[in-house]
């Protein structure tokens, strides 16, 4: 799954970033209210990780503002804030569940499957993304293309889901290196084409025909209709 925790104990996010990536999942982390609330408007999370206690703006605030443009993804909220009062205002704010610290790590995954299991089916539905004969499931983060399951790297992945969610739009390398590699543009490297070519090697076809198109002096494009076969 991916999940985004909202956290600013840097010690407490980077525990649970860890445990959950070695469990497979997809961690994002933001240390304040403001900031995570903009990751939650502009990705796709299966899971939100939210804090009570946040700079800025408070973990309760946060989880209303989301419930205004999302009531179906599920919200784990923490705290050390444990009495039967505050449970409730929590509860009342949105969230879905309530975990007070310290916590054992092991609670916190059964509860990340309880409410996965809980998901509305339409969520789960939206967390299938397809292009021509080419779908990622990105729960699992398994990619197929026809019946063919395609084995990628980390970064390989992201790439591809980056570009299936902006299908028929211009992508440029400085997009890819900001929105994938997290990292400023650097004109002396090449990082971005190495990692295109390995991608539609991976992906190929029967045709040999390129899912990713190259426009020169403009950058990259996946295009075509999302419906349609090579």
């Amino acid at each position: 799954m991916k999940i985004l925790v909202i956290e600013d104990e840097r010690k407490v996010a980077n525990f649970i970033r860890q445990g959950l990536s070695e469990s497979g999942h997809s961690v994002e982390v933001a240390v304040d209210g403001e900031s995570g609330l903009k990751l939650a408007r502009e990705k796709m999370f299966d899971i939100i990780i939210l804090d009570w206690l946040l700079p800025g703006m408070p973990g309760i605030t946060v989880c209303r503002k989301i419930r205004e443009f999302d009531s179906q993804i599920p919200i784990l909220m923490l705290t050390a804030r444990g009495t039967t009062e505050d449970k409730i205002t929590g509860l009342d704010s949105g969230a879905d569940d309530y975990l007070t610290k310290p916590f054992a790590f092991e609670e916190l995954k059964a509860r990340i499957r309880a409410l996965s299991r809980r998901a509305p089916f339409s969520r789960k539905e939206s967390s299938i993304l397809t292009f021509r004969d080419i779908w990622v499931d990105l729960l699992t983060r398994r990619v197929f293309r026809g019946e063919r399951e395609i084995f990628l790297s980390n970064k390989e992945y992201e790439l591809l889901v980056y570009f299936l969610k902006h299908q028929n739009q211009v992508i440029t390398r400085k997009q890819l290196a900001k929105d994938v590699w997290k990292i400023d543009f650097e004109t002396g490297t090449n990082f971005v084409e190495v990692y295109i070519t390995y991608l539609r090697k991976k992906l190929g076809s029967s045709k040999q025909k390129p899912l990713i198109l190259t426009l020169r002096g403009a950058g990259y494009m996946i295009k075509g209709d999302p419906g349609e076969n090579d």
